[in-house]
């Protein structure tokens, strides 16, 4: 027995058009689902009797996926933002095309960076970490074709 994929990363959020808007909007992964589900499996998975859940699924090119879940039937709390030393989950690396322009584009459109696009110490690749709208570290990479 061996693992033979990674399905997909679920992120809970507390507000699903916000949410839409910075990983389809912005950095543009296509939605492939979209649905309520209170169903009895649901509720016995999460471990969350009478639990309801938005959920969207959107997929990169390559087809990997993140899953955006709102919990519409129990409040959320927005936690204090993860650090990036911080022990747990801490980040989703995104492989993006043209980092500057990705960079370029969210800043206009008000998300937080640590900071710019920078070269990675090996050569290979720039890379950067911003915020989606919950506070979950995403760092953008550009792999540069080495000489």
């Amino acid at each position: 027995m061996i693992i033979t994929a990674i399905r997909h990363t679920g992120i809970v959020v507390s507000d699903m058009q916000r949410s839409l808007h910075f990983y389809r909007d912005l950095l543009g992964l296509e939605v492939w689902a979209d649905f309520e589900d209170n169903s009895e499996y649901t509720q016995q998975v999460t471990d969350l009797p009478g639990a309801n859940i938005w959920m969207v699924k959107l997929k990169a090119k390559d087809g990997v996926s993140i899953e955006l879940l709102q919990y519409l039937s129990h409040p959320q709390g927005v936690p204090e933002p993860m650090r990036a030393c911080d022990v747990g989950c801490n980040h989703i690396a995104l492989q993006v095309d043209h980092i500057d322009a990705m960079y370029e584009k969210m800043v206009s459109a008000g998300i937080r960076f640590h900071s710019p696009p920078l070269l990675s110490s090996d050569g290979g690749a720039k890379a950067t970490y911003c915020r989606d709208p919950e506070g979950v570290i995403i760092e953008l990479v550009e792999l540069l074709e080495k000489s």
